[in-house]
């Protein structure tokens, strides 16, 4: 089944600047990542301080380690102060 999450992440005009330019690496990276089956970040039509996060994974060892590199990344740092508001639903931890 996977681990699937959903849901969006706040980002004021001021914080704009620094979610777009790290944004694409974040991207990429994540993409690359064992177990990874799809990752989606794109900004809200309806609302402009807003992303869409649509992420799914293999299994809970792989959500998990992608988890533990995005704390440790430039994009985690960046963006360690923006409210997020997500839903993670598949494999139950083990």
């Amino acid at each position: 089944m996977g681990v699937t999450l959903t849901g969006y992440l706040e980002v004021p005009e001021a914080d704009l600047p620094v979610v777009e330019a790290h944004l694409p690496e974040h991207i990429a990276l994540t993409r690359a990542e064992a177990g990874c089956i799809s990752f989606d970040v794109r900004p809200d039509p309806a609302n402009p301080e807003r992303y869409l996060v649509n992420e799914r994974f293999r299994d809970r060892a792989a959500f998990e380690a992608h988890q533990a590199r995005v704390k440790a990344s430039d994009w985690g740092k960046a963006t360690a102060h923006l409210a997020r508001s997500y839903v993670i639903s598949g494999d139950s931890p083990e």
